[in-house]
């Protein structure tokens, strides 16, 4: 007759201990949040164990753009992690030259999908094995496509193709996602494979698509609540879907490696995997850098990077040239007033072109892929401007802040090519424009994009005529936020140049 007044009282007595355990805690996490918030620069308040996920989800732009207000250093807190944002461009260049801030935090999504496991080249932390890595991957690349005319003449051809393709839906609204993303996959294809990939190969249109996947999940909601959570790995989610397409992809690298094996030529390397597996076979004492995982973790990192960041700065650099004619039109002008209709631009064009080359770097600014930069850490303690910072704290540089600082630009909230131009008209990049990084991890393809962005956008403009389709679906201009910031889909109608009225 006693059981069940006293479950009663036990789960009264278990529920309210669970209550003051659970209100016990968070107060000793306000206590550690505040203890922290004292010794590092201000920022916005996080919230108990989530940080300022919550705002970062709900508008990851908005808290973005928010940060400079701080000052020239602030913090965010990715879940019960500080992470120190960089607001200035004095800030930046004082730290990342450094190598106490050139590290790369372990993030549980990246390992769990595999996509790093200490080798490879974007995600690997500083040290020997990555300056190997690196080394040997900008070397290589030089010798099978950054060399100048090499990579123009890689580029012209593609350009070629792209054109082509993208007036074959002349006059009639289409997408040109795939079209731009094909083309410049191509360029990183041909230098890493050995080959490039037609526009209507099924399977290679299928990689396309599963990458673009991964790269908004990785960015989005999905991503963050992963690093924060991990053991949600043994959970059904969109998560799953992130780990199924890197296997996929990882899968296509291997395939390739398998193939070049067996027909390489010691005397003829083709290809970064051939010069890789020559490297391989040449460092025999010094497996522990070069073996045939690191060959595969590097061509992923180079065929990742290569095929998405340059084709959304084109995206965004479409929409930018339509919303804007006026600047289109003086484009092309002075492109056919040099070049006619008939030869495709080359790098050596640039000077004779001022109005398009800054164009071409307006696109970049505006469209600001990366907003915070790609992240870094610290990998030992340091001090930047009076602060104490631990080893292993996550570096933000806040692009977003730089490319709209009112001190460095003459129209910093518009579109306006005259930013970088001088009073005479001639071309003149600011010192803050730094969209591919500085220091130790400046991006390994920045002569590669520069490249491909000049090139792509000249021919682009030179030949066809970009305006929307009736009654276009109006873009949030602050794009969807994932790995990168890409353009939410639109629809554009191409003509081409010399049938346009």
């Amino acid at each position: 007759m006693w059981a069940t007044p006293l479950m009663k009282l036990d789960l009264s007595f278990v529920g309210l201990a669970l209550f003051l355990g659970l209100i016990i805690l968070v107060l000793f996490e306000i206590i550690r949040i505040n203890s922290y918030r004292g010794r590092t620069p201000p920022g916005p308040r996080p919230l108990p164990f989530v940080g300022s996920l919550p705002h970062l989800i709900k508008n990851p732009m908005e808290l973005v753009r928010s940060m400079s207000q701080y000052g020239e250093l602030s913090t965010l807190y990715l879940g019960r992690k500080p992470m120190i944002t960089l607001n200035t461009i004095q800030v930046i260049k004082e730290a990342l030259v450094q190598e106490a801030f050139s590290g790369r935090p372990a993030m549980p999504l990246i390992e769990w999908i595999g996509l790093t496991n200490g080798t490879g080249i974007i995600m690997v932390t500083f040290g020997h094995a990555w300056r190997q890595q690196r080394r040997f991957a900008l070397h290589t690349l030089r010798n099978f496509g950054l060399r100048k005319k090499s990579v123009e003449d890689r580029v012209l051809e593609e350009s070629r193709y792209l054109i082509s393709e993208m007036l074959k839906a002349e006059g009639k609204s289409m997408n040109p996602q795939h079209a731009l993303q094909n083309a410049v996959s191509n360029i990183i294809c041909s230098i890493v494979f050995g080959d490039r990939f037609n526009y209507d190969d099924k399977r290679f249109s299928y990689l396309l698509k599963i990458l673009n996947e991964n790269f908004m999940l990785a960015g989005a909601a999905v991503g963050e609540f992963f690093n924060l959570v991990p053991f949600i790995k043994h959970f059904p989610g969109p998560h799953q879907k992130l780990k199924q397409n890197t296997n996929e992809l990882v899968g296509f690298i291997r395939d390739e490696v398998k193939e070049h094996k067996e027909t390489l030529d010691p005397d003829s390397p083709r290809d970064f995997i051939d010069a890789y597996l020559l490297e391989i076979e040449k460092q025999k004492s010094n497996e522990d850098t070069f073996h045939e995982e690191s060959l595969v973790m590097s061509a992923t990192d180079l065929f990742l990077a290569g095929s998405n960041t340059t084709a959304t700065t084109i995206r965004w650099g479409l929409i930018f040239l339509i919303q804007n004619p006026d600047v289109q039109d003086r484009c092309h002008e002075e492109i056919v007033r040099v070049l006619g209709y008939d030869r495709l631009p080359c790098m050596d064009d640039r000077d004779k072109l001022p109005y398009t080359y800054a164009t071409v770097h307006e696109i970049q600014r505006c469209a600001n892929i990366v907003p915070m930069g790609v992240v870094h850490e610290t990998i030992r303690p340091t001090k930047l401007r009076g602060y104490d910072i631990s080893q292993g704290t996550m570096i933000l540089t806040n692009l977003s802040a730089i490319f709209s600082n009112k001190e460095h630009w003459k129209h910093p909230d518009s579109f306006n090519p005259e930013n970088f131009l001088d009073e005479n008209g001639h071309f003149s990049k600011p010192q803050c424009f730094i969209p591919f990084s500085m220091g130790p991890r400046v991006c390994l393809g920045e002569t590669l994009a520069r490249t491909e962005l000049f090139l792509y956008i000249t021919s682009l403009l030179q030949q066809i005529h970009f305006s929307w389709p009736p009654d276009p679906q109006p873009l949030d201009m602050d794009g969807i936020m994932g790995a990168v910031r890409i353009p939410q889909p639109f629809n554009i109608i191409c003509r081409s140049r010399d049938t346009k009225e």
